[in-house]
C-alpha cells in the first residue's frame, strides 16, 4: 500500500474523490469546464456529485473520502488493503477548507464524508468528528452533511458525531451474514448493526424529548409486531428482532438534533449469490425494525480479481438494480410486502418486467379492477395508477363516474393499466385475461427501455431524502 504525504489538496481531491465513486448514496457529475467569457458557471468533475431533495430541488454535494487508506481487506471494494492503489488522507482542516471553498464558489450545497478505515475505526471516526466539530464551530457552515459511519467505533463517537451531521449511514455491505465472511472477514453483522441501533435509538430519544417524553408519542414503528422474526426467514439469514423493551431515551442534548435526515444502508448486489428474495427482506427488515430512510442497491462493478467475486469486466447487474429499487419503492409506498412479491421457490424477479407487472400478471384473480369502486389499496396494486394518482381517482369519483378519458387525465398510464381495469364495467379494449398474452404485450412496451437500462451505463439519480407528499409524476406513471 503506497500512501503518499506530500501532495497538493488539488491532487489529494483528485484521488480522493475519485476513490469514493463506487458508494451509490448519491451521484457523480463526471463533467469538468471551464468558464467561458460572456458565459455563466462552470463545472467541476472532481468531487461534485448531485442528488434530489425531497421537495425535487437537485442538491449538489461535495462526495469525498477522509482516506482511501485501508485496514480491511473487503475483496470486493476498491480500496482494500491489498491493492496495489496510491493512497493519501485528507487533515480535518483541509476537509473545511474544500468544504467552504466549493460552498463559497456555489458548487455545492453540502457535504457527503466517508472514509477507508486508518489505523482503527476509533481513530478513523475521531477524524470524522475533528471535521466535523470544526465545519459547524469554527466555520458556522450551517449546510448538510451526510456521514457514513465506520463499523466498530465507540458508541460516544458515534454519538458525537450524530448531533453534527444530518444523516448517517452505515454499509450493510452483504445481505447475509456468509456474504459477509467470504468477502470482508474483517467486518461483522454486529458491528455494522450495534451502531445503527444506537442511532435509531438517538433519533427516538430526540423525539421523546420534543414530546416530553410521552411514550405514545412513539411512530408506529416502535410497536412490537407480535410473531415478527420468531422462525422467519430473517432469523436464520438476516437480522435479530431484539426485544423492544430495551428503547429508552438516551442522554441528549435538547438544543441539538440527532441525525436530523434519518439513516440509510447500501448493499451491493451481484458481488456473491444471494437472492432478490434475501435482498429485499433484508431490505424490509431494515424499514420496520431499523427505521432507515433508505436503503441503496449498488450494482457490483467488477474490479478487482478474485475466486470468490465475478471476472474482472463482467458487466454490472444494473437492470436487475433497477428492479429493486422499484420493489423497494413498493414496500415503502404501495403497501406491499417481500414475501408477496417474491419467495423462497421464486426467489428472483424477472429482470424484464417491473415487479408490479410481475405481481399483477401472477395474481390475474383480482383483476380486472373497476376503478369507480375499488378501494384505494386495491388501486395502488393496478400497474400503471401510482399513489397520485390513485389518490386523485379516489378523489374524483365522489362527484362523477370516471371513464378511460378522465384516467388519462388523472395522469394513469393506460398501456399498461388497461389490461387490468374496468371503467363502469367495461374494459377499453377487448383483452384475454391470459399471463402469457399479457406478459407479451407489456415486454414489448418494455423492450426499448430494459435495452437501454442494460446497456447503456449511465449514472441515475438518487433521492437523499424520503417524504412521501413528494413522489414525481414520472415515477407514479412508472407504477
Amino acid at each position: 500500500m503506497l500512501v503518499v504525504e506530500n501532495l497538493s489538496l488539488e491532487e489529494k481531491l483528485e484521488i480522493l474523490s475519485d476513490a469514493a465513486k463506487y458508494d451509490v448514496a448519491c451521484t457523480s457529475s463526471g463533467v469538468e469546464r471551464k468558464g467561458k467569457a460572456g458565459m455563466l458557471g462552470n463545472t467541476a468533475a472532481a468531487g461534485i456529485c448531485h442528488s434530489f431533495a425531497a421537495d425535487g430541488r437537485c442538491i449538489s454535494l461535495l462526495k469525498i473520502l477522509l482516506t482511501n487508506e485501508c485496514i480491511h481487506d473487503c475483496k470486493y471494494c476498491i480500496n482494500r488493503r491489498s491493492n496495489d492503489t496510491l493512497r493519501t488522507a485528507f487533515t480535518p482542516e483541509e476537509v473545511c477548507e474544500l468544504t467552504i471553498q466549493f460552498y463559497r464558489r456555489n458548487y455545492i450545497e453540502g457535504l457527503f464524508l466517508s472514509s477507508g478505515v486508518r489505523h482503527s475505526p476509533d481513530e478513523t471516526m475521531e477524524q470524522i468528528y475533528i471535521a466535523l466539530k470544526l465545519l459547524r464551530e469554527k466555520y458556522k457552515f450551517n449546510g448538510y452533511i451526510h456521514v457514513k459511519g465506520i463499523p466498530g467505533a465507540s458508541p460516544e463517537l458515534v454519538e458525537a458525531v450524530g448531533f453534527l451531521a444530518d444523516r448517517m449511514s452505515l454499509n450493510l455491505e452483504l445481505a447475509t451474514a456468509e456474504g459477509l465472511k467470504t468477502l470482508a472477514p474483517g467486518k461483522s453483522r454486529e458491528k455494522i448493526l450495534l451502531p445503527m441501533r444506537q442511532i435509531q435509538k438517538g433519533i427516538y430519544g430526540q423525539r421523546m424529548l420534543l414530546t416530553d417524553g410521552k411514550k405514545q408519542s412513539l411512530p408506529a414503528l416502535m410497536q412490537q409486531k407480535p410473531g415478527y422474526g420468531q422462525g422467519s426467514a430473517l432469523d436464520e439469514a438476516v437480522i435479530k428482532v431484539p426485544d423492544r423493551s430495551d428503547f429508552q431515551a438516551p442522554s441528549l442534548r435538547q438544543k441539538q438534533d440527532f441525525v436530523p435526515a434519518g439513516q440509510s444502508t447500501q448493499m451491493i448486489v451481484g458481488a456473491t449469490q444471494e437472492n432478490d428474495y434475501q435482498l429485499l427482506t433484508v431490505a424490509e427488515s431494515l424499514y420496520q425494525n431499523y427505521d432507515l430512510k433508505r436503503v441503496f442497491y449498488s450494482a457490483y462493478v467488477a474490479l478487482n480479481e478474485d475466486s470468490a467475486l465475478p471476472d474482472p469486466g463482467t458487466k454490472p447487474p444494473l437492470l436487475r438494480e433497477h428492479r429493486l429499487y422499484q420493489a423497494d419503492w413498493l414496500l415503502r409506498f404501495y403497501g406491499f410486502k417481500a414475501q408477496e412479491l417474491l419467495s423462497a421457490d421464486r426467489p428472483n424477479f424477472n429482470v424484464y418486467l417491473d415487479p408490479k407487472c410481475e405481481w399483477a400478471i401472477r395474481h390475474l384473480e383480482h383483476f380486472p379492477v373497476e376503478i369507480n369502486r375499488a378501494p384505494y389499496d386495491l388501486l395502488l396494486r393496478v400497474p400503471g395508477i401510482g399513489v397520485k394518482s390513485a389518490r386523485r381517482i379516489v378523489r374524483a369519483r365522489r362527484s362523477e363516474k370516471l371513464e378511460f378519458e378522465h384516467l388519462r387525465r388523472i395522469g394513469v398510464v393506460l398501456k399498461r393499466a388497461h389490461y387490468f381495469i374496468t371503467c363502469n364495467g367495461k374494459m377499453m379494449y377487448k383483452t384475454k385475461i391470459d399471463e402469457d398474452y399479457i406478459t407479451r404485450r407489456i415486454l414489448d412496451l418494455d423492450r426499448q427501455k430494459n435495452w437501454e437500462l442494460d446497456y447503456n451505463v449511465t449514472f441515475r439519480q438518487l433521492t437523499l431524502f424520503d417524504d412521501q407528499s413528494f413522489l414525481t409524476e414520472n415515477s407514479m406513471k412508472s407504477g
